[in-house]
C-alpha cells in the first residue's frame, strides 16, 4: 500500500453533529442490553488484534469503490487518509472499541462516519460484515504464519548448531523409558530440527491455503453491484480470490481449524522436547544443565531450582490443541452459510498464534543457553547399551542373526 497522502475531502458537519453509536444493521425494535453484551462477546477485546488488517482491507476497497465510479477520488484520499489514522493508532494501543459498539467493523466505521460524514457512510458499499471480518483474518493470520514461520526457522538454527556442538558426545537412548542404544547428543538435538523442518512444511502449505482473498463475496452471495476483486487481491498482495461466494463463507473456520491443527504441530514438538529436557536435567540423569534464569525458586523449599518455564511448554500444547478441537466442534453440524457460531472461531485461532509465538521464543532462549555435562551422558552408556552391537559383531562373523541374539541375550 502507499503511503498516507493529504485530503482535500472534509465531513459534512449535519453528518456529525447528528451521528450517535451507530450499529452496521437497522434495529426493528430496542433489545435487552444484556442480549448486546452476550452476542458481543469477547470482541471489543479480540478486534483489537485486527483493526489494523481491517483498515488495510478497507483501504483496497475504497479504491475499488472508486474504479467502480461509487465514490470519488476525494473520497478514497479521505477515508485512506482516516483509516491509516486508525493503523496507527490502533499499533500503538490508542484505538478503543467501546462496548456497545459490539466489534472492531462498527468502531472503525463509527469513527470514519464521525470524521469524515457522508464519505464515512459509503464504505460498507459491496460488502457484509462477513466477507470484512474474513479478510481481516485472512491477513491476520498471513502476517502470523509468517511471524512462526521466521521463529521457527529460527530455532531450527539453534538445534543445528547445539547438534554440530555435540555431534561426537554420547548418550543413551531410551525406548520404553529404558535404556536402549547409544545415541549421539549431537543427532538427538538434531531430531528435534528434523521434526521442526517438517512443521515448516506445514506452515507453508496452510499459508497457502490461507493466501486466498474473499473480500467482495458479501455474507455469501456476493452483492448486486459490478465490482472488481482481482484489484482488491491485487492490492492486499494475495495469492488468488475466492471465487465460490457460498465456499467463501463456508471456509470460515475451516481455514482456521488447519492453521490450528499445523501449530499443534509444532506445540507437541516442542512439549516432547520440553519433556525431555525437564526429565534429563533431573539430578537422576544429569545430561543437561538448564540456564538458572530460566529456572524458579521455591516457597518453602531454598535449594530448590525448577523447570517452571518447560512445564508451561508442555502445557501450552492443550491450550492451542484445544483451540482446534474447539474450532472443529463448532463447525461439527452446521448447515452451509454464515452462522453466528463462527464468531467463536476467531479467540482459539488469536489464542493459539500468541501461545505458539510466545512458546517458540522461550525454547530458542533456553536452548541458547542450555549446557551438556557430557562425561554423565557418556558414563550413562553402561554395558548393556552396548548389547545389540555384540549381537551385530557375531552377524559379522557368520554367526544367524537370531542365534547371535540368544547368546547375547543370556548375558543380561
Amino acid at each position: 500500500m502507499s503511503p498516507p497522502f493529504p485530503s482535500s475531502q472534509k465531513a459534512n458537519p449535519d453528518d456529525r453533529r447528528t451521528l450517535k453509536t451507530m450499529k452496521l444493521w437497522r434495529e426493528k425494535q430496542g433489545r435487552d442490553a444484556r442480549v448486546d453484551e452476550y452476542t458481543a462477546g469477547n470482541d471489543p477485546v479480540l478486534d483489537l488484534e485486527l483493526v489494523p488488517y481491517d483498515c488495510l482491507a478497507s483501504i483496497a476497497h475504497a479504491r475499488m469503490l472508486r474504479a467502480a465510479k461509487v465514490i470519488s477520488a476525494g473520497e478514497t484520499l479521505a477515508l485512506e487518509k482516516e483509516l491509516r489514522t486508525i493503523m496507527s493508532a490502533a499499533r500503538a494501543g490508542r484505538f478503543k472499541i467501546r462496548p456497545e459498539e459490539e466489534d472492531g467493523h462498527t468502531a472503525i466505521e463509527n469513527r470514519l462516519v464521525r470524521r469524515l460524514g457522508g464519505s464515512g457512510k459509503k464504505i460498507h458499499t459491496a460488502r457484509s460484515r462477513n466477507d470484512q471480518v474474513l479478510v481481516a483474518l485472512r491477513l491476520y493470520s498471513r502476517d502470523k504464519l509468517d511471524e512462526t514461520r521466521t521463529a521457527l526457522a529460527r530455532l531450527v538454527e539453534t538445534l543445528n548448531r547445539l547438534g554440530k556442538t555435540y555431534r561426537s558426545a554420547r548418550m543413551p537412548g531410551y525406548t520404553h523409558a529404558r535404556k536402549a542404544m547409544p545415541y549421539s547428543v549431537g543427532r538427538y538435538f538434531r531430531a528435534f530440527a528434523d521434526a521442526l523442518k517438517d512443521d515448516l512444511a506445514l506452515i507453508a502449505s496452510a499459508r497457502r491455503l490461507n493466501d486466498q482473498n474473499p473480500l467482495g463475496t458479501a455474507a455469501g452471495y456476493g452483492v448486486p453491484l459490478a465490482i472488481d476483486r482481482e484489484l482488491t487481491t491485487r492490492l492486499l498482495g494475495f495469492r488468488k480470490t475466492q471465487r465460490n461466494a457460498l465456499y467463501t463463507q463456508n471456509s470460515r473456520g475451516k481455514f482456521e481449524a488447519v492453521i490450528l491443527f499445523v501449530l499443534s504441530q509444532v506445540m507437541l514438538d516442542l512439549q516432547r522436547l520440553a519433556h525431555d529436557l525437564i526429565l534429563f536435567s533431573m539430578d537422576e540423569f544429569g545430561f543437561f544443565i538448564l540456564p538458572e534464569r530460566f529456572c524458579t525458586g521455591s516457597s518453602i523449599m531454598p535449594q530448590k531450582k525448577n523447570p517452571d518455564v518447560l512445564e508451561l511448554v508442555r502445557a501450552s500444547l492443550a491450550v492451542v490443541h484445544s483451540g482446534y478441537f474447539r474450532v472443529m466442534e463448532i463447525l461439527k453440524g452446521l448447515p452451509s452459510g454464515y452462522h453466528r457460531d463462527l464468531q467463536l472461531t476467531k479467540e482459539p485461532l488469536i489464542l493459539g498464534f500468541k501461545h505458539t509465538l510466545k512458546t517458540i521464543g522461550i525454547v530458542d532462549l533456553v536452548l541458547g543457553e542450555l549446557r551438556v555435562d557430557k562425561g554423565k551422558c557418556r558414563r550413562a552408556c553402561t554395558e548393556e547399551v552396548y548389547a545389540a552391537e555384540q549381537v551385530y559383531r557375531l552377524v559379522g562373523k557368520g554367526i544367524a542373526f537370531r542365534d547371535a541374539y540368544r547368546k547375547i541375550s543370556r548375558l543380561y
